[in-house]
């Protein structure tokens, strides 16, 4: 029985097809470089070092580096309210508005950069602030703005920050479809020896699809040439590496090059993002140089991907491709076979996908990926998702997680859980913060009355009296001259027995019958004299020394006096602060409280939307096995019709 072949799709269906890859696979790489671009927003590498006069700025910067953003930015909103930043208020608040810029509050962020410019900063300042405000606005899908904003850089900036500048400007000429422009702008930056190296290559793979995109396919393809064969040390290279390779092969593919296609396409890693439509263009290229059979190698290993690639759209068509490459062979049976495997595994992937779909619903998804990826939890703008949740069929999942929309999103689902347990961490500190008011509440007013009692047996007033006496007295002392004055108890005590000398020999001597001796008054008069004379010697040493007792006893009672004030105010003002940290817990608890259901309700918002983010792509994913299902059946179908029709020819032959 002689078969013939189904229907092999038409060279203009492959030709549009294939065209519809090439743009796709264009726009997501020009879309990857661009995410990679804009990814380092708030950090820049200074030019020479800087020394820092503020510690607290310094601190800011130190949580910044070790990537604990969050609390660099809320240390640094602190230090700023307390003025803790001058000589750097310019630069900190280009850091805030950066770390805001990168947790995508974009509102904030144009706020301080608008500020920065209208305050009339130094140029530099001034310069990195139009820069961030233009990629606010280009994040916003401002364009138009983000292009005017750019233009009033009037000097470069610092670091790798001019790289970046100028791939955003590159960026900003292909959204309007000025590739020659882009394409000008991108050779200067690729052709810079001072360029960055990641800056140069990510560059010139722009350049090479830009120029593919104005119709330089020649130079384009050249540039794409030489990233595709760069040396790549790391895995973010070789990423790059390998979307060059396969732009390069879907677009020599689409200029009817296949062999060139196949020699880009062999440069992909088997085992890498790009490598199942590496493996779907090799299998193309080879079906345009009419060797079927040289197809079947790479789309038999894609179309077996089905456990690793999910729906993948890839392996998909290689389910279908890889028949299609038998019946080329004239190997109808097989492709027969191979026609009805897609069919069922197409029916079977329908199944799985909404069994997926269901379990995405139940918020399996969402839970499961925050278990998993707990080592990323917290407010860290670079982390992403690193482990799959378990659940079934997992795979369908990992094109999805890969998506920019569905890894921002869940971002910022983990950002709000973050926030949330901050909050109640931050309940549990104010009810530790009330016990610690009420016991000192306590303490107060236990401590008062004794506080009180012992101030209170010191009469200040007498003591500031007495104090004034003795400095007359000293005073008159010092003019007179008084050296008696500064008698110790000793010398007082012969001061004493002197004087009552003297007057008992006054006494003695006009009384009759009193016979005194003859030397007694000299004595006297000598004991007297020595001890004056002692007195009088000691009397300038004395008097420094009672000087500096008063001026010693004038600070005491200074000291006595602000104590008393201080205790006096702390009666009536103590009461008042306790008042007023009870006023101040109460109302950030209540702000905390209002804050939390603001955040569940946002949390619920955001799983809702990854859910309905992965729904809608496992529904896209059902919708294209709807239509590799039909074509599988159609080809079934064709097949039959040809088989019959040859039997009823064969039939016919043998009657006549």
């Amino acid at each position: 029985m002689n078969k013939t072949p189904p229907e092999a799709p038409s060279a203009a269906r492959q030709s549009r097809f294939r065209g519809v890859r090439l743009v796709a696979a264009l726009a997501m790489l020009a879309m990857g470089a661009a995410v990679q671009a804009a990814g380092s927003a708030a950090k820049h590498e200074p030019g020479a070092p800087q020394v820092l006069a503020a510690p607290h700025y310094g601190d800011t910067l130190f949580h910044f580096y070790q990537d604990h953003t969050f609390t660099a930015l809320t240390g640094l909103m602190v230090s700023q309210h307390f003025g803790r930043i001058a000589p750097h208020d310019d630069e900190a608040e280009v850091l805030r508005g950066g770390m805001l810029l990168a947790y995508g509050l974009h509102d904030e962020a144009a706020t301080v950069f608008a500020r920065l410019i209208e305050n009339n900063t130094t140029p530099a300042v001034r310069n990195r602030a139009w820069y961030f405000l233009a990629q606010v606005r280009h994040q916003r899908g401002l364009n138009a703005q983000a292009e005017e904003a750019l233009a009033r850089v009037d000097a470069p900036l610092p670091g790798t920050l001019e790289d970046e500048r100028q791939l955003l400007q590159a960026q900003l000429l292909m959204a309007r479809d000025d590739y020659a422009g882009a394409a000008a702008l991108l050779d200067a930056l690729q052709a810079n020896p001072k360029a960055a190296p990641n800056a140069g290559l990510y560059a010139r793979f722009n350049l090479g699809v830009a120029l593919v995109k104005t119709g330089d396919v020649k130079k384009g393809h050249a540039l794409l040439e030489a990233v595709g064969q760069t040396p790549a040390p790391n895995e973010e290279l070789r990423s790059l590496r390998d979307r060059a390779n396969v732009a390069l092969g879907f677009a020599t593919l689409a200029a009817q090059q296949p062999r060139e296609a196949r020699l880009a396409l062999q440069r992909v890693r088997l085992k890498g993002p790009s490598s199942n439509k590496a493996l779907l263009g090799f299998g193309w290229a080879a079906a345009e140089l009419k060797d079927p059979q040289l197809a079947l190698a790479p789309w038999t290993e894609l179309a077996g991907r089905g456990s690793a690639g999910g729906a993948d759209a890839a392996v998909l068509e290689a389910r279908i491709a890889l028949p299609y490459a038998m019946a080329e062979l004239r190997a109808y049976g097989s492709a027969l076979k191979g026609y009805e495997q897609a069919a069922a595994s197409f029916e079977q992937e329908r199944q799985a996908l909404a069994e997926s779909i269901a379990a995405i619903r139940a918020g399996t998804l969402v839970q499961g990926l925050l278990a998993e990826n707990t080592e990323a939890a917290g407010m860290n703008t670079s982390a992403g998702i690193r482990a799959l949740p378990q659940m079934p069929h997992g795979a369908h999942l990992a094109p999805l997680l890969a998506g920019h929309a569905f890894q921002a999103a869940f971002r910022n689902l983990r950002d709000l859980q973050f926030l949330d347990a901050n909050l109640a961490r931050w309940q549990d500190s104010l009810g530790v913060y009330t016990d610690m008011l009420d016991s000192r509440r306590r303490a107060y007013t236990e401590k008062l009355p004794a506080v009180r009692a012992s101030t209170g047996t010191a009469d200040i007033a007498a003591l500031a009296q007495r104090r004034d006496a003795l400095a007359t007295e000293l005073v008159r002392v010092q003019a007179e001259g008084d050296a008696a004055a500064y008698a110790n108890d000793r010398e007082r005590g012969l001061l004493q027995r002197l004087a009552r000398g003297q007057a008992t020999l006054q006494a003695a001597s006009g009384q009759p019958g009193v016979e005194l001796p003859a030397d007694a008054a000299e004595r006297l008069r000598r004991a007297a004299g020595a001890l004056t004379w002692q007195l009088t010697q000691e009397f300038s040493a004395r008097g420094w020394e009672a000087s500096k007792a008063l001026r010693a006893s004038t600070t005491g009672l200074a000291r006595a006096r602000e104590q008393d004030a201080a205790l006096s105010r702390a009666q009536q003002d103590e009461p008042a602060r306790h008042a007023a940290f009870a006023e101040r817990i109460a109302r950030l608890a209540q702000q905390v409280s209002a804050m939390r259901p603001g955040i569940t309700l946002a949390a619920q918002a955001v799983q809702a939307q990854l859910q309905d983010i992965a729904v809608a792509e496992l529904e896209a994913q059902q919708e294209r096995l709807t239509v590799y299902a039909a074509q599988a059946r159609l080809a079934i179908a064709q097949i039959h019709d040809q088989a019959q029709f040859a039997q009823r020819s064969t039939a016919a032959g043998v009657a006549r």
